[in-house]
């Protein structure tokens, strides 16, 4: 059945007798999330909602930020004293979490999980897109770079006025696809390292030192970025906890997705509903879909992680005899 006589089916459903909107939906939030705030009375809703908190992640975002903040922490920690060897902190770095061999297993396997979260987040991306119909609010758009030049101007004092942002304001945005530019770096110029002879049987040879250094520095850059500019935003200027809940404070909102808290007060959902049998019929074609393409993919990350035996394996540490000549001493 296709997915436009799906829909006419709900459409001719919907206009039956004693139909209403709601049996053709699918609720996207619980309905005690859009509830009055509890007022202690006896006919308030049954459970207490947090007052003043709207919706910003859902569940599948917080679950790729918990793998992207792991795996980036962990490759960050055993990546940069392996980038600093010579340095006597590194090498104590480097000590400490069991030696060379072990360090460069574990920013390995992070590197494995990196790449499984990449294309988790491709997989969630298309759900949002197919699935959901939603548009993609991370797409740079000219009214971002009026919201940035709005926002210098109020932080230099040259306007009274703080700009009003979407749900996606333009930093969160260039942060975004820096992280995305980052990774697809990272995981080019790693598999160059990873597999150094299968390279250079296609490419020239200096292309290793030259992803060795692209590698390196872009990781110096991203902790960097995440240090000074992420750290900020989200813990010292003020806490952030919705990666961490799904649910933003008030006055944060104002301060920095007004416009999206506008048109959640207006009446506005969070996200799109779909109908109930056009969500299944879409969730049917995803789920065949992805159950295809993750066969293929595993099997090439398979074959990508494996197929070069120096990936893992490190030279074991050997003694070596040293052959002392015999001296007769002069007399």
């Amino acid at each position: 059945m296709s997915e436009e006589r799906v829909e006419e089916l709900v459409a001719a459903e919907g206009n039956g007798a004693g139909d209403t909107a709601e049996m053709a939906v699918l609720p996207i939030i619980p309905p005690e999330a859009s509830s009055p705030p509890y007022d202690g009375s006896d006919d308030g809703p049954d459970e207490r909602i947090i007052l003043d908190q709207y919706p910003r992640f859902r569940l599948m975002a917080r679950i790729e930020h918990a793998i992207l903040m792991t795996s980036f922490t962990i490759l960050g920690i055993t990546g940069i004293p392996q980038m600093y060897a010579q340095w006597s902190w590194a090498q104590g770095m480097i000590n400490a979490m069991g030696g060379i061999e072990l360090v460069r297993i574990i920013h390995r396997w992070m590197a494995i999980v990196l790449v499984l979260g990449a294309v988790y987040h491709i997989f969630t991306s298309i759900y949002r897109g197919y699935v959901k119909r939603e548009r993609m609010r991370m797409l740079l758009v000219p009214r971002d770079w009026h919201d940035m030049v709005g926002f210098v101007k109020y932080n230099l004092g040259f306007s009274d006025e703080h700009p009003k942002m979407p749900k996606f304001n333009f930093g969160e945005k260039l942060e975004y696809w820096a992280v995305v530019w980052g990774t697809v770096v990272m995981v080019i110029t790693g598999f160059m390292l990873w597999n150094p002879i299968a390279t250079t049987a296609v490419l020239p040879g200096q292309i290793i030192p030259a992803a060795k250094a692209a590698h390196g520095y872009e990781a110096l850059l991203a902790i960097l970025a995440i240090v000074i500019w992420h750290m900020y935003n989200v813990h010292i200027k003020h806490f952030n906890p919705s990666i961490f809940t799904g649910y933003l404070p008030r006055e944060q909102m104002e301060e920095e997705h007004a416009l999206e808290l506008e048109r959640l007060e207006a009446g506005g959902d969070p996200w799109p509903e779909v109908a109930a049998p056009v969500l299944a019929y879409r969730q049917r074609n995803f789920f065949v879909f992805t159950a295809i393409a993750s066969v293929i993919i595993l099997a090439v990350l398979y074959w990508a992680f494996t197929f070069e035996e120096t990936a893992i394996t490190t030279v074991p540490r050997a003694a070596a005899d040293v052959f002392v000549p015999l001296v007769t001493p002069a007399p």
